[in-house]
């Protein structure tokens, strides 16, 4: 078997590209963050001393996708065309649920920045709300659908 990520001293290299055909990409992401009634509360009255929660966990989320290739070692850095977030606050289950969609014409995948993109959202939420409640869970990060290279289309099959 031969390892994609290391070179022949057995170290860690950054798979070259180069030779990938340029496709249309896209990939969907969600997560989650639980969150006190008092928190969902304050969020929807826009009542938190650090201010508008989604507005600011919205552009971090789009500039999280944008620094992927800073924070995760193998990621290659490749143009983003665009980046969108959508926030959904669920009183009844007290969370909030976060979802990326992020694009690139390119040779290799988006995935990880829409990962990241709801990853660093949802630490933004915590960020700006842990004055009120430290209690906050963040969970359920995946990868919903991407389309375009060689392996074409994935989307989730829900359990």
């Amino acid at each position: 078997m031969t390892f994609t990520h290391f070179n022949d001293e057995g170290k860690a290299k950054m798979v070259d590209v180069s030779d990938k055909k340029m496709t249309d990409r896209t990939a969907v992401a969600y997560g989650e963050i639980h969150v006190s009634k008092e928190i969902i509360e304050k969020i929807n009255n826009n009542d938190m001393k650090k201010g508008d929660v989604l507005s600011v966990a919205q552009i971090a989320g789009i500039m999280g996708a944008k620094k992927t290739s800073d924070l995760i070692p193998m990621c290659h850095n490749i143009f983003i065309s665009g980046a969108d977030l959508i926030f959904s606050v669920d009183e009844v289950n007290s969370k909030i649920e976060i979802k990326s969609t992020v694009k690139t014409s390119g040779q290799t995948g988006i995935e990880m920045e829409a990962l990241t993109a709801v990853s660093v959202a949802a630490l933004t939420i915590y960020d700006m709300c842990k004055a009120v409640d430290k209690n906050m869970v963040i969970g359920e990060i995946k990868l919903l659908k991407k389309t375009g290279g060689k392996s074409g289309v994935f989307e989730r099959k829900e359990d």
